[in-house]
């Protein structure tokens, strides 16, 4: 698996940030190329929740279904993808004081085999960097917005 790691610290309270990102319903609005992120059930936090989520990069739309496998409230959300496009993501916060917070994004994705994850190993490669910054940004300038 390919991972890309980016982190940034913003002010605004942890368990704002927290529960802004635990928010399945705020993912578009921060995570860059997201067009749907639905829950699949009741279930819409903490371990076992699942999501129906859909990611456009270029001209191409990626579908996954997700579920949460770890989840530490004010710290730790960890995605993995259990049909469709793999990925998994983890989301750290950690608490700097002064009500300053570091997010960490830890994205990994893995490529199918063969001609077709050679074709989509040259879309996503040389944007994935700058999604998972694209996002992380987002995600920050929104908390702060909404805090």
């Amino acid at each position: 698996m390919i991972h890309v790691r980016h982190d940034g610290v913003a002010h605004v309270e942890l368990d704002t940030a927290f529960a802004y990102v635990a928010d399945h319903r705020t993912v578009p609005e921060w995570m860059y190329g997201v067009t749907r992120f639905e829950p699949v059930g009741k279930q819409v936090r903490g371990v076992g929740a699942v999501f129906d989520a859909s990611m456009r990069i270029g001209p191409a739309t990626f579908d996954s279904r997700l579920e949460i496998v770890e989840w530490e409230d004010d710290h730790r959300i960890v995605l993995s993808s259990i049909s469709g496009f793999r990925t998994r993501s983890a989301w750290q916060f950690d608490d700097l004081g002064d009500g300053d917070m570091r997010l960490a994004v830890d994205f990994g994705y893995q490529l199918p085999g063969g001609l077709a994850g050679r074709a989509a190993g040259l879309l996503i490669e040389p944007l994935v960097g700058t999604i998972v910054r694209r996002t992380e940004n987002a995600l920050r300038d929104q908390v702060v917005r909404n805090a």
